[in-house]
């Protein structure tokens, strides 16, 4: 049974990927099972400076989602090379690195000193994040500054080039072609939509932040339609991701046209989400005697 997958030119051991935003920078995780036995880890959205996120309350459950405002909370450049890299080293298993700036040259800068790290796989651009009100959504709406943006990142860049696309946008694959000719190795999508939740009787947003991201099983239907837009439209690979919590959800995407895919707001109801979703889906591949799970990718047949 051959599990394991290429992107890019990376080989990982399996197609599971801890997604950014919900898995820190993977140690805590690490505390209820080896990550190693992962396909891969992408680590929390890294911003060239220290970053205190936006005041709570950042987090509201909905029917069959979560909206989040965390707002990119994170240690910074410097803190993540002192506190985190360490960890980083001594994984076995394809490490990347979620960048997020506010700046095209922010971006830059980070994206060059990220790339250069020995633990460093892969770098995913972060241009999508609905819950900051300033920097890198702008650069993910238009077509033109995704390209724009893809390709500064990508002159710099010493690794593969992830770039994770928003679907708050008019065309997904307007917007994945953008990202292709800027040179982009892979894509990563969908990032969380935009939502809000409201307390009636307060008469206020529930979030401080008024808006956020709404990710979770929700979200799958429309995850899975885009997968499919862009796969359809580019040739390079895409990783997918959105509401997936078990096997099915996992080969769903993957014959919809993804290499592999991530697992978020799993990780957060159930910690041991993308181990469990690695032996499941290693198990319905057997049962469905599959010699390798590649055999998933762009399999679907349209009606």
């Amino acid at each position: 049974m051959n599990m394991k997958v290429k992107i890019a030119g990376v080989e990982f051991k399996n197609p599971v990927i801890a997604a950014s935003g919900t898995f820190g920078f993977g140690r805590e995780y690490g505390e209820f099972y080896d990550v190693n036995a992962l396909g891969g880890i992408c680590t929390k959205g890294l911003t060239l400076r220290k970053r205190e996120g936006n005041p709570p309350p950042r987090i509201a459950e909905t029917a069959s989602g979560l909206l989040n405002s965390v707002g990119l909370q994170n240690p910074g450049f410097d803190g993540f090379l002192s506190d985190d890299v360490p960890f980083l080293d001594k994984l076995d298993t394809v490490v990347i690195v979620n960048v997020a700036g506010g700046t095209e040259r922010e971006y830059v800068e980070l994206t060059s000193r990220v790339s250069a790290l020995s633990c460093v796989d892969m770098v995913e651009l972060n241009i999508s994040c609905p819950n900051v009100k300033c920097g890198g959504m702008a650069f993910g709406v238009l077509p033109k500054s995704v390209e724009q943006i893809t390709s500064a990142v990508k002159k710099v860049c010493k690794k593969p080039l992830i770039v994770k696309l928003s679907p708050n946008v008019a065309s997904i694959a307007d917007n994945a072609r953008a990202a292709q000719g800027g040179g982009a190795d892979a894509l990563s999508l969908i990032n969380t939509l935009a939502g809000m939740a409201v307390d009636w009787r307060k008469r206020e947003p529930v979030l401080h932040n008024n808006i956020g991201g709404l990710s979770g099983p929700a979200v799958k239907p429309v995850a899975l339609k885009m997968v499919c837009e862009a796969y359809k439209a580019v040739k390079i690979p895409i990783i997918g991701m959105g509401g997936i919590s078990t096997p099915d959800d996992a080969a769903e995407f993957m014959v919809a046209g993804a290499a592999a895919v991530q697992v978020g707001s799993a990780n957060i109801f159930c910690p041991s989400a993308a181990i469990d979703l690695v032996n499941g889906l290693t198990n319905l591949a057997k049962s469905c005697n599959i010699d390798s799970i590649g055999e998933l990718t762009g399999s679907l047949k349209w009606h």
